[in-house]
């Protein structure tokens, strides 16, 4: 599953289209982790995100993690509904 990337300015602005599962999230991670760094933001819109579980999660939490140690500014822009209710079961919602 290809990560839809755009660069704008100084802004990286990425899309996860489908599935972000433990099927799914070992390609995402070495698609997306290696973008950190790359530009001083990043905008991760979870809109189109249909399925989500524990490994989907954590590559989202790795992401957090990262990118501030590679000098990024990571925002989570948009959450499907799926995301949502992920974030919310594991009392992560901001």
């Amino acid at each position: 599953m290809p990560l839809l990337y755009e660069t704008q300015g100084d802004t990286a602005q990425v899309q996860i289209d489908g599935e972000l599962t433990i099927y799914t999230a070992a390609d995402l991670a070495a698609q997306l982790l290696p973008c950190l760094g790359n530009t001083p933001q990043m905008e991760l819109d979870l809109s189109q995100v249909t399925e989500m579980d524990g490994a989907g999660l954590q590559l989202l939490l790795i992401a957090l993690r990262e990118a501030p140690k590679a000098g990024t500014q990571l925002t989570l822009t948009a959450r499907s509904k799926t995301v949502s209710e992920t974030l919310e079961l594991c009392n992560l919602l901001a």
